[in-house]
C-alpha cells in the first residue's frame, strides 16, 4: 500500500513525540494502522510525505543509492539571479559536501494554501518562488543549498516524489496511491 499525504507546517513525520509539550504527529490524521513513512519532510517544511506498510518499497522510495527525484517549491527571499540558479543546477559544496545537480527554474508564485503562521512579509525585502528537484535527501538540504547561493528559504513545499504527485491534495489530507 502507498499513501499520498500533504503535511501540514508543523507536523512531525513521525507518529509519536516525546518532547514536552508534544508536537503534532501523523496519528492526528486518521491514517492506516500499521504505515510508516518513506523517508522525512521536516517539521517546517510541508507537502508530498508517502507513507506504506511495504519494507521494500519504503526502502526504494528512500534510500539515497535508488535517487528518487523529489520536486519542491521553494519560496525565496531575494529574487533568483540566473548564476544562483546555475549554481544550484551545477551542484553547491555544503558543509557535509558536494550536492549532485539539481534541476532549478524560477516559477510564478503558485496558487496554494495559507500557512498558520504565515511567512513574514517584509516591504523592503522581495521574495520568489524556485521549483527545485534534487535526487539526494540529506538533512535539510534544499534549505542549505538555497541559503548557499543566498537566497534563504522562507517556505518548503515538497510537490512529487518520483511519479507521485500531490495532486490537489489539503494540507491534512491523504488518499490511497496504489
Amino acid at each position: 500500500m502507498l499513501i499520498a499525504f500533504n503535511k501540514p507546517y508543523g507536523v512531525l513525520s513521525q507518529f509519536t513525540d516525546r518532547s514536552v509539550p508534544p508536537r503534532r504527529t501523523l496519528a492526528a490524521f486518521g491514517l492506516p494502522p500499521d504505515v510508516y513513512a518513506a523517508g522525512r519532510l521536516d517539521f517546517d517544511s510541508e507537502g508530498l510525505l508517502l507513507l506504506t506498510d511495504e519494507g521494500a518499497l519504503a526502502h526504494r522510495l528512500s534510500d539515497p543509492r535508488h535517487r528518487q527525484r523529489k520536486t519542491y517549491w521553494v519560496q525565496v527571499e531575494g529574487v533568483p539571479r540566473e548564476e544562483q540558479l546555475q549554481a544550484l543546477r551545477d551542484g553547491v559544496v555544503l558543509n557535509d559536501g558536494p550536492t549532485l545537480p539539481a534541476q532549478a527554474r524560477a516559477i510564478a508564485a503558485p496558487a496554494l494554501w495559507s500557512r498558520d503562521p504565515p511567512v513574514r512579509f517584509r516591504k523592503t525585502v522581495p521574495d520568489a518562488w524556485l521549483a527545485l528537484s534534487i535526487t539526494e535527501g540529506r538533512n535539510r538540504q534544499v534549505r542549505r543549498m538555497t541559503a548557499a547561493v543566498g537566497l534563504p528559504t522562507l517556505r518548503l513545499i515538497r510537490v512529487a516524489v518520483g511519479e507521485v504527485g500531490l495532486d490537489g491534495l489539503a494540507p491534512g489530507q491523504w488518499r490511497m496511491d496504489r
